[in-house]
């Protein structure tokens, strides 16, 4: 049984990592794919991913943009729009870390996190909520993480980022939840992805996993899961919501 049939999903910052899971996941349950990526140096993965999503039978097209740019995130929509007729859910997962302890940290280093992880959220589903709420329906689903819901040291701009996600989705599943437009947040643990890879080895790897209950890093194919499940009517009656998927980690 296919959950999103027909559907068109947009989801940014998808050629690799967590986007990439997602965006496969979605297309095996039917939906076409219109996805976003921002630098020349991942255009050979972005096309790489169109095959493969192409393979699952659903239409789908990579997109250069930067979720960063409000100008660039009306031109992406209009053009998804354009070539796919509709949007009927979207996944704000671009985003980036540049750690390091707050007596260190650069405001370039804090502006460049903010503008990437909580700008783009709010310039993506700015420009997503007209087509959705002309269609009654929608399922927004916003990555945050586990730092921004417990914090962590070294990661303030990370943390202080990702809390403003899961804020700015209990604020819009409050202002759309009218207009049958369902608005979540997923709160990933730590996953292995380039983002993370640093973690693996040695003894930071051993003192991350000794606070993780399941004793091990997550999967990005299980942070897919979690997203299919909010883009899909199985969740129909969930918003508003962040839902944890970091092996336990915020118990």
């Amino acid at each position: 049984m296919k959950l999103l049939e027909g559907k068109t999903s947009i989801v940014t910052g998808a050629a690799r990592g967590i986007g990439a899971a997602v965006a496969l996941k979605l297309a095996q349950h039917g939906s076409n794919i219109a996805f976003s990526y921002v630098s020349d140096s991942s255009a050979d993965k972005a096309n790489a991913l169109v095959e493969e999503l192409t393979a699952c039978g659903v239409t789908a097209k990579a997109y250069k943009s930067n979720a960063g740019d409000y100008a660039a995130c009306e031109s992406f929509v209009n053009d998804v729009l354009q070539d796919f007729g509709t949007v009927d859910v979207c996944v704000n997962n671009a985003g980036i870390s540049k750690d390091n302890l707050l007596l260190r940290m650069t405001a370039e280093q804090w502006q460049d996190v903010m503008g990437i992880n909580l700008n783009s959220v709010f310039n993506m589903t700015k420009q997503i909520i007209r087509p959705m709420m002309k269609a009654k329906k929608g399922s927004i689903i916003n990555m945050s993480s586990i730092i921004g819901v417990r914090g962590n040291a070294g990661q303030s701009s990370y943390a202080a980022s990702k809390a403003g996600v899961i804020g700015f989705t209990k604020s819009v599943a409050h202002e759309l939840g009218s207009r049958n437009i369902r608005c979540n947040a997923i709160a990933p643990g730590f996953i292995e992805t380039d983002m993370t890879h640093y973690l693996k080895d040695g003894d930071a790897a051993t003192d991350f996993l000794k606070k993780i209950p399941l004793g091990r890093f997550g999967k990005a194919e299980e942070i897919a899961d979690v997203t299919l499940f909010l883009a899909s009517d199985m969740s129909s009656y969930i918003t508003g919501q962040v839902l944890s998927a970091c092996g336990g980690l915020n118990i």
